[in-house]
């Protein structure tokens, strides 16, 4: 009988590992082929091998749209003069529609991959002195004076398994400048802290 419960433990254990492996495989393959498949509907492109017969080839979309925007890119910056994009965009910010998306688009992007990046400093924030309930976020703006808000900052906390969030003014005396990785930090956050990176020496004992 204790043979055949450590068969089954075994038998389990096994598919746990199998499982912890295929699972992750299988849903970022599954993300990435499905934002292949709509990046190349932008612009679908079959290639003709015969009459009337076309072949198509995931991800030649991704890479026009690529190639599309470093032209696009090389343009703006070494041919059009930066006087005339300047212009252009305090028309655009005019427009109140407009200015709204735009903007903040333009600011979403700046922030991952732009000059002055956002995200890039996580914090513990004190939410509540009387429990001392701490929510862990990142500062995205440290001088909120054109809101007329002293001593305070702006901490984003993005809510998990999720890909909003939320912004919170806290005073900055009750924020605490966490030293550790941002990407680390932001993995946690999303999975609900789940994802924890591990110590190598824990790694190597659980081994």
């Amino acid at each position: 009988m204790e043979s055949k419960n450590s068969v089954l433990k075994r038998i389990i254990r096994y598919f746990i590992r199998g499982l912890v492996l295929v699972a992750p495989l299988y849903a970022t393959g599954l993300i990435i082929w499905t934002g292949v498949q709509y990046l190349d509907n932008i612009i679908s492109i079959d290639i003709p091998i015969s009459n009337n017969q076309y072949v198509y080839l995931p991800g030649l979309g991704i890479v026009l749209i690529i190639l599309v925007i470093i032209l696009l890119g090389f343009f703006f910056s070494t041919i059009v003069p930066q006087s005339f994009v300047k212009f252009a965009e305090s028309i655009m910010r005019r427009i109140p529609l407009v200015s709204l998306i735009y903007y903040s688009i333009k600011d979403l992007i700046l922030a991952f991959v732009g000059d002055k990046k956002k995200f890039n400093q996580p914090v513990l924030v004190t939410m509540y002195k009387e429990t001392q309930i701490k929510k862990i976020g990142f500062i995205t703006q440290t001088d909120l004076s054109h809101l007329n808000i002293a001593d305070h900052v702006a901490v984003y906390m993005p809510l998990s398994y999720s890909l909003s969030g939320e912004l919170f003014i806290v005073p900055s005396e009750h924020v605490v400048v966490l030293n550790a990785s941002s990407t680390d930090v932001m993995k946690m956050l999303v999975s609900g802290g789940v994802s924890v990176k591990v110590p190598r020496e824990e790694t190597a004992e659980e081994d």
